[in-house]
């Protein structure tokens, strides 16, 4: 298109030029294009309602010739809505999202939650919190906070510290700059998060005359960066010397969609690829090379390599306590780490060699550099009878027998059973991650799809609605406790009322299973974390459940058909069902609240009480002292 064809101005509100450029934004990477937002979210109230809120309405009924349309969803909860948007980014790999706008002060606070959620699992979010009038005459607004010291602090300023960019909007011009800012942040695959642009309620309805070349179409180019041919010397030297390796593929692997090459790369060379949370997928599970999950909540497959690995190659994974199991996880003396991460300060990460590099493109440099290479026979032996025998183990736990009510390890073994390899299974707090990490077998890179980077109850009703958006056509599953679907059930109501087909599996077994029995192991008897009927002694004494306290028909009440179950042979039955329903449904099964869960074969750090009254939490110290021992920095 020529230059004239941009000549011009363009009188429009800060809000509707907002809606504009943000239509015809689009993410493109190996010759793919799509829009990088891709719909709205928001809850409106005065902050909002006659700015983004009247854009978006005008946007949908009166839209003008360069325009995209941007569709628009009614949620029920800030946080909620933040939430979705992660998980429709995480579905999309990252290169589509959906922006999020709420009014000023609670409704804005409530999103800070989930932009940390965004942020530290690397998914871009936009997010639009409204903010007081930039002109301060009507001052203070309802809602505002009040610093003596600086006028121009607001609740939104709570954003910084848990976004990858913040700006705030406070003259119209100003928006131009920040909006091209956002969308670079947005499409980095180093630099994404939340990313947060606070919008005064007066300045998102001033009129403004925009240059008419700002909201032609924009095409964001998601890097590929390839690695350093010294950084690659150096690494495949390191790789050469190994006689156990190992690889710890991350959720980068599935965000650059390497997995192809992941295959190919642990064929050639017979290393064993165990997989962290986010990155479970990435590999086959029915890969010879597949040894499962590594560290806190990893299988024994998985650990028992780990354990005397000489080097471990971790691709796009950050490290976390749980995939080190707190420091403790790769015990030999010499053990070495080759780090291929787009993000530095990842790749920096114990110690390790740096390649500084996209996994797609590493994992080909690799290939091709280590041809002749492979693992010693007696190594790989080693790696299929460990593969074997925890296989062996995962089939036990899902097929337990467990009785009166069933293990919820028997839930999802029917599920992992019943889903297809494009469904998509959804958790992210309690016991239920570390089961499914160390027991899930999956078969693509999409069909994992678990938060535990924040790990955040409530979490998974709204994820669940945003991974169904992004992909139609799968099943989408949500696993959720009890504890969790008393933190955030609202968006129930906003997939019955946009007609999102999605399932809710909820576990019911009264209680904080995880917290449960994670306090009974540090000496605390499992204190608050049971669903008990208030007694007059302690908390311990207490027996009875809450009368009257009736998840299933609460779900009903949101509009959800609800099958109640109690044995396994009926949760199939009811699976069945629900896949055959055109409408969001749920799945009410309850599970013993003491497990049995997955054998362990790893720690994870909690400090437990250094003096103490109660004997329980005495020997409670002794043991974490002695688990403490192997711990150390990988220097």
């Amino acid at each position: 298109m020529s230059n004239e064809a941009y000549a011009g101005t363009i009188r429009l509100t800060v809000a509707q030029a907002t809606i504009r450029f943000l239509s015809n934004q689009y993410s493109e990477r190996d010759g793919r294009e799509q829009r990088l937002i891709a719909g709205a979210l928001g809850i409106f109230g005065h902050g909002n309602v006659a700015g983004i809120g009247q854009a978006l309405l005008q946007n949908e009924i009166a839209p003008v010739d360069g325009e995209e349309e941007m569709p628009y969803i009614m949620p029920r909860n800030e946080q909620g809505q933040v939430h979705a948007a992660a998980a429709f980014a995480k579905v999309n790999n990252r290169l589509s999202t959906m922006m999020c706008t709420a009014s000023i002060g609670p409704g804005s606070l409530n999103m800070v939650t989930g932009a940390a959620l965004a942020t530290t699992n690397r998914l871009p979010v936009l997010i639009f919190p409204s903010d007081q009038f930039a002109s301060r005459i009507p001052d203070p607004v309802l809602q505002q906070l009040e610093d003596p010291t600086d006028l121009d602090v607001t609740v939104n300023d709570c954003f910084r510290p848990v976004s990858r960019f913040f700006d705030r909007i406070n003259r119209p011009e100003q928006l131009i700059p920040s909006l091209l800012n956002a969308m670079r942040v947005l499409t980095d695959p180093a630099e994404t998060g939340a990313v947060v642009i606070a919008m005064p309620q007066d300045v998102q309805a001033e009129a403004f005359d925009w240059p008419v070349e700002f909201f032609r179409k924009r095409v964001w180019h998601v890097r590929r960066p390839v690695p350093e041919p010294a950084a690659l010397d150096r690494a495949v030297d390191i790789i050469r010397q190994a006689k156990r390796p190992m690889i710890i593929a991350g959720g980068g692997v599935i965000y650059s969609e390497a997995s192809e090459q992941l295959r190919t790369f642990a064929s050639a060379t017979g290393i064993p690829v165990a997989d962290t949370q986010a990155g479970k997928g990435a590999i086959n599970c029915d890969h010879p090379c597949s040894i499962g999950g590594v560290g806190s909540t990893g299988g024994d497959s998985g650990n028992h390599i780990a354990d005397e690995a000489d080097v471990v190659i971790g691709i796009g994974t950050r490290y976390s306590d749980f995939t080190t199991a707190s420091k403790t996880q790769f015990k030999n003396p010499h053990v070495r780490f080759v780090n291929i991460n787009v993000t530095p300060f990842d790749a920096a990460k114990e110690s390790a060699e740096m390649v500084v590099a996209d996994a797609r493109e590493a994992l080909d440099a690799l290939l091709q550099r280590l041809e002749g290479f492979h693992v010693d026979q007696s190594y790989s032996e080693l790696i299929t009878a460990e593969r074997e025998a925890w296989l062996k183990k995962v089939d036990t736990c899902f097929h337990l027998g467990h009785g009166p009510l069933p293990a919820q390890t028997e839930v999802f073994g029917a599920l992992n059973e019943l889903m297809g390899p494009e469904d998509i299974v959804i958790n992210a707090a309690g016991s239920m991650p570390g089961d499914l990490q160390a027991l899930w077998q999956a078969r693509t890179p999409i069909q994992y799809h678990v938060e535990y980077a924040f790990s955040c109850m409530g979490y998974e009703i709204p994820a669940a609605m945003g991974a169904k958006l992004a992909r139609p056509d799968s099943e989408v599953v949500a696993i959720v406790g009890d504890g969790t679907y008393q933190m955030l059930p609202m968006e129930l109501a906003t997939v019955v009322q946009e007609g999102i087909k999605v399932i809710y599996v909820l576990l019911q077994n009264y209680g904080f299973s995880s917290i449960g029995a994670l306090s009974e192991s540090r000496g605390s008897q499992r204190f608050g974390t049971r669903y008990r009927q208030r007694g007059k002694g302690s908390h311990l004494d207490d027996q009875s459940t809450i009368p009257g306290v009736d998840i299933a028909a609460n779900a009903r009440s949101w509009g959800l058909e609800v099958f109640e179950v109690h044995s396994i042979d009926e949760f199939r039955e009811a699976y069945a069902k629900a896949v055959d329903l055109d409408r969001a449904s749920m799945i009410h099964i309850e599970t013993d609240l003491y497990g049995p869960n997955p054998p362990s074969s790893s720690w994870w750090d909690v400090a437990v009480s250094g003096v103490s009254r109660l004997e329980s939490t005495q020997k409670a110290f002794d043991q974490y002292v002695e688990d403490r021992k192997p711990q150390r920095h990988y220097l």
